[in-house]
């Protein structure tokens, strides 16, 4: 599940709230070892994937760094290549 989680800081443009939702959402699943919650817990499953979505966000908001911004195709066809290379014939 884990390998779902993206880098998010130093895009351009910055992360959407779609891909720290997303991020948020395979943290809690990974933690809590649910893909898809009970519905006595489906509440409580959902408001930490909301609080963690709000803390991402603040700490993507309050990184700073002197590197270039990086490049979302470059880094999905760096990801591309190395997904082919482990899992060649």
């Amino acid at each position: 599940m884990c390998r779902n989680i993206r880098t998010l800081h130093n895009f351009q443009p910055p992360a959407s709230e779609a891909e720290v939702h997303d991020a948020a959402l395979q943290y809690v699943r990974k933690i809590s070892g649910s893909t898809k919650p009970s519905q006595a817990n489906a509440e409580v499953f959902e408001r930490a994937v909301q609080e963690i979505a709000h803390a991402t966000e603040r700490l993507l908001d309050g990184l700073v760094t002197s590197a270039a911004p990086k490049d979302r195709e470059a880094e999905a066809a760096k990801r591309r290549a190395r997904s082919a290379q482990r899992f060649a014939a």
